[in-house]
């Protein structure tokens, strides 16, 4: 059988998806999540072959690929992209790749949108621009800025709302002392990320520090919509996956709010199916170039 694949590789792990050529509507031959260890998006012939390598492990014996289409984590321009996809057709395989966060539009089956991705950072993607990326927004960026709030509010004499308490829980620390070097001693992302939960249950507690945060943190995913926009990105829909917006309806709600007041023309939807359909899609759309 003639089949289409799709990746999605992030900075830990690779989602890929195997469906049928000719039957869209047809369940995936396969459904794979697999280790991203080793993922570089650069030097692209050593990225198209790390790549192939695992795809066609994921494909059932027999099967042909007529397609590939690829969304990954550090294929930051197009020209990047258009490399890469040249380097894995040097290969053999027909292939489309973009940056992993132009995979939510053609996810949530639309042709034309803005994607933005919250979860250990973020980013912005849109059709006709390229791509903003930041850590605004991202779970790492609101602890940091909870951080921030909670001790420069000890630091004035302000009794604690439930911020502070949330933190010292989290990280284990004693006193405000403590957590600062507790933060500022390992300032990487995987130690400050896991903390995002607990601003948002202090924010859901009534925490007005933790509410402002995460206020901001919206504001922050709305300026990415407003920098695309300014770009030349086209749709009526922004499409919002990753971890933190997503499972976080205080971030959503802060968002859609935002977007309404700066953006009226534009509809939120928080993508409700693996992103690695994208790259089906994406697949697909390669074929029929041929």
């Amino acid at each position: 059988m003639k089949v289409v694949v799709g990746a999605d590789v992030g900075g830990t792990k690779l989602a890929v998806r195997v469906a049928p050529l000719d039957d869209p509507a047809a369940p995936p031959r396969a459904d794979r999540t697999l280790p991203a260890d080793g993922w570089e998006a650069a030097p692209v012939d050593t990225a198209a072959r790390w790549l192939l390598e695992r795809l066609t492990r994921a494909v059932p014996e027999g099967d042909e690929i007529a397609a590939v289409g690829i969304g990954a984590q550090g294929c930051d321009t197009q020209r990047h992209c258009a490399h890469l996809a040249a380097a894995v057709e040097a290969l053999g395989v027909p292939a489309a790749v973009v940056n992993d966060a132009a995979l939510l539009v053609p996810a949530a089956g639309l042709d034309t949108g803005i994607g933005v991705i919250a979860g250990t950072g973020s980013i912005g993607v849109g059709a006709d621009a390229a791509g903003v990326l930041g850590d605004e927004g991202g779970a790492p960026a609101i602890v940091r800025d909870a951080v921030r709030s909670a001790l420069a509010a000890y630091d004035a004499g302000r009794a604690d709302d439930g911020l502070l308490a949330a933190l010292l829980g989290h990280f284990g620390d004693p006193d405000p002392q403590t957590l600062a070097r507790t933060v500022n001693d390992q300032p990487t992302p995987g130690h400050w990320g896991p903390a995002a939960p607990a601003v948002f249950r202090a924010a859901d507690a009534g925490s007005a520090l933790a509410a402002a945060v995460v206020d901001e943190a919206g504001r922050q995913l709305a300026l990415l919509v407003t920098r695309l926009v300014g770009r030349g990105a086209v749709g009526d829909t922004v499409v919002a996956a990753g971890s933190v917006v997503v499972r976080q309806p205080r971030l959503a709600d802060a968002l859609r709010a935002r977007l309404a007041a700066v953006h009226p023309s534009l509809t939120l939807r928080l993508l409700d199916v693996p992103p690695v359909a994208g790259a089906v899609a994406l697949a697909r759309a390669r074929h029929r170039t041929d």
